[in-house]
């Protein structure tokens, strides 16, 4: 079957949609680019789908290429049967393909090999056939310098045996199966007493058993990170007997003298040889699948939390708050440039007054219209502070989510952005731009740092890099850049750019004043016209020359609009901000082979509100003024809070007093949850009850039931 097939039938599509989808990206489309300028082509398919069309194929080619390599190898030996090549040629997985090339390897000198060149192969082979005949003086005729007396022939022959069952593919298949289905995950603890002591932090697994078929990605990757670090013994064990009566039943044909023989044969290689390596090849399957669903899990808490809504270009403060060594202040303008820094100390009797002052005069010099605040140590007080002084216009308050803040304030990128900045003061600029746009900020920040997620230093982080780089492009176009003020860690994530291209288009934005128009991104250095056709949809010029390169519609697109406007005698900027000029447009005129409806769907939607901002209205959350810290809770308590981060098992919360809640799993709702992300995201705003508080292990239980 060709690829093309296999995936059509794999994600239930058209062979068409998958044939236009891989006929794109090798143009060198990008995945952004397909889903939102080339709906005609791939039948109006998503980016996720368009996604999983391109890592199938990854997945499918890789296979071919090791199918190829397999059946030369083999054939090479001229051992391919045409048995064995259909076998070869028929597999679905790579361990399906392996386990038929397994005969063929090069071993390391087994037991088996060692039996072989010891001339048993001929007593081994009859075994094998299960001829009825008395063994004992059949190995007798092999009795030789190197094999003393029966026993060493029969056991060398069973060897051989021994590994021709452990190497047999469709032995391995059923085992392997059976192996995931019905074999359970066991974990103890390694018993030294300083071991037990460390391994405080894994005690859930101290003497822990769980079906493989049932064991959640967060369990398992919490107990090989305690194996990792040495805490815990790990084992995947199958249900032997039921296991061991399987094999039999593949390999016993028939009951005669041989019987006997063959049977220690098959427990020798079911014990030996079998059980370690499928036990290895589970651990790796549980682990793929536990990566994979730790990163699913990331990739929607990283998307919700790009997505949040901005506040906007306005003046801001921002504030990273401290207690000992003071509040670090910063100004930025509406464009986010630093403007002021200083120190102020709210919480010293001394020194509280001038703080007071200074926040003041600067909030009337630059008409500051919000003050962010970071919601760590001293977060809760500065933002009570800043309630009580004697405001003119009193600006917007919010309290900011920090994670990340610091890593960017230590980064390569904070440091040629701000040389001579301290890096105190870089965190507290992340704060006040992060408050006015979250996308623009966050993409300075490695994604593994930014406080989303579950046991993500544990996954595989080729995958997890692989699949946040796509989130972040993914939110980066749909959102939408503004070409002459975007960083070029924004612009990198821009659709058919990268980091050097971003790096140009900054350079000639420097070195020739603002952007006046898309087109003029064609003189950028080494931007080609790929380039451009695959980034110029998703820049934004504010009070172009042309109005329509402030919007979501592609140049190519361009030529089609005039026409539009000489048929209607009005302009394109009428055709945007007359409602009446629109609704004159008859759209399937315009209907061709390259511009189908969605398209022109599309340019409408466009047309009525052009680069519309998709992440919605910024609503500021207000926490209770009379909690302050874990102490100030009660058992039974009501709080606003938002979710910070949802995992497998729960979903945490900021309730305003710097340590996140937990609602478990079992509390997200007055009925049965399978997965908590049918249920909340991160950034929502939800009301929680308080119903256990460990001050000592600093650890609070919420719960969002309604209570009858």
């Amino acid at each position: 079957m060709r690829i093309v097939d296999q995936l059509a039938r794999m994600l239930n599509i058209r062979n068409d949609q998958v044939e236009a989808v891989l006929n794109l990206v090798k143009e060198g489309a990008t995945i952004p680019f397909i889903a939102r300028y080339r709906k005609e082509h791939t039948g109006s398919l998503d980016e996720v789908v368009i996604a999983e069309i391109i890592a199938a194929n990854g997945k499918l080619e890789k296979l071919a290429a090791r199918k190829d390599f397999v059946l030369k190898a083999i054939g090479a030996l001229g051992a391919l049967t045409p048995k064995l090549r259909a076998q070869i040629e028929a597999a679905v997985s790579l361990s399906e393909v392996e386990d038929s090339y397994r005969p063929f390897k090069k071993k390391k000198r087994s037991r088996a090999q060692v039996a072989i060149d010891k001339g048993l192969l001929p007593l081994a082979k009859r075994m094998m056939r299960q001829e009825n005949l008395d063994f004992w003086q059949e190995a007798r005729k092999f009795v030789n310098t190197d094999l003393i007396d029966e026993e060493a022939c029969l056991q060398g022959a069973r060897d051989i045996v021994a590994q021709w069952i452990a190497d047999d593919a469709n032995t391995r298949k059923v085992l392997r199966k059976q192996f995931l289905q019905e074999s359970t995950v066991v974990a103890k603890v390694i018993t030294t007493k300083k071991k037990k002591e460390e391994a405080q932090r894994f005690r859930d697994y101290f003497s822990y058993e769980e079906k493989v078929s049932r064991i959640a990605a967060h369990r398992f990757l919490a107990i090989m990170r305690g194996k990792k670090e040495g805490y815990l013994r790990v084992q995947v064990r199958p249900e032997f007997e039921k296991v061991l009566a399987r094999l039999s039943e593949r390999v016993l044909r028939q009951r005669n003298k041989s019987t006997s023989h063959l049977q220690l044969a098959i427990e020798d290689s079911y014990n030996r040889l079998l059980i370690p390596s499928l036990e290895k090849e589970a651990l790796q399957s549980l682990k793929e699948r536990a990566d994979t669903a730790s990163v699913t899990v990331f990739s929607k808490n990283m998307r919700e939390l790009l997505m949040a809504p901005a506040y906007g270009e306005r003046a801001s403060i921002g504030i990273d708050p401290g207690f000992r060594t003071g509040c670090k202040l910063v100004v930025v303008s509406r464009q986010g440039k630093l403007l002021h820094y200083e120190t102020i100390f709210p919480f010293l009797s001394d020194r509280k007054e001038r703080a007071e002052r200074t926040i003041l005069n600067l909030q009337q010099k630059h008409k500051i219209e919000a003050i962010a605040i970071g919601n760590g140590t001293a977060g809760k007080e500065t933002f009570q502070f800043l309630k009580t002084l004697a405001w003119i216009t009193k600006p917007d308050l919010v309290l900011v989510n920090e994670s990340g803040a610091s890593i960017y304030s230590a980064s390569p990128i904070a440091r040629k952005e701000f040389p001579d900045l301290d890096l105190t003061y870089r965190g507290a600029v992340s704060i006040a731009r992060r408050l006015m746009d979250p996308l623009a900020e966050l993409v300075k920040i490695d994604p593994k740092s930014v406080g989303v997620g579950q046991y993500q230093h544990d996954v595989n982080q080729a995958l997890l890099r692989e699949s946040l780089t796509q989130v972040v492009s993914s939110c980066v176009n749909t959102v939408g850049v503004e070409l002459n003020t975007a960083s070029p860690e924004l612009l990198s994530y821009v659709s058919g750019l990268g980091p050097q291209l971003a790096q140009n288009i900054v350079d000639h934005r420097e070195a020739n004043g603002p952007f006046q128009s898309r087109n003029q991104l064609k003189k950028v250095k080494r931007l080609g016209p790929k380039a451009f056709e695959q980034a110029a949809g998703f820049l934004r010029i504010r009070e172009p020359k042309n109005p329509l390169d402030a919007s979501g519609i592609h140049p190519e697109r361009y030529p089609l609009l005039e026409q539009i406007s000489r048929d209607l005698n009005c302009s394109t900027l009428d055709l945007m901000k007359n409602k009446q000029e629109r609704e004159r447009v008859n759209w399937k005129r315009y209907q061709s082979q390259k511009v189908g409806m969605p398209t022109l769907m599309d340019i409408r939607s466009e047309l009525e509100k052009p680069g519309r901002d998709p992440r919605g209205v910024f609503e500021n959350t207000q926490f209770r003024d009379d909690v302050n810290s874990i102490e100030d809770l009660k058992t039974g308590m009501y709080l606003d809070g938002i979710i910070t981060n949802v995992t497998n098992f729960g979903a945490f919360v900021d309730i305003g007093v710097h340590q996140d809640g937990l609602v478990h799993i079992s509390q997200l709702a007055n009925r049965f949850v399978s997965n908590p992300m049918d249920i909340v995201r991160v950034n929502q705003k939800i009301r929680v009850r308080v119903t256990e508080i460990d001050l000592q292990r600093n650890r609070i239980a919420l719960s969002m039931k309604e209570q009858d």
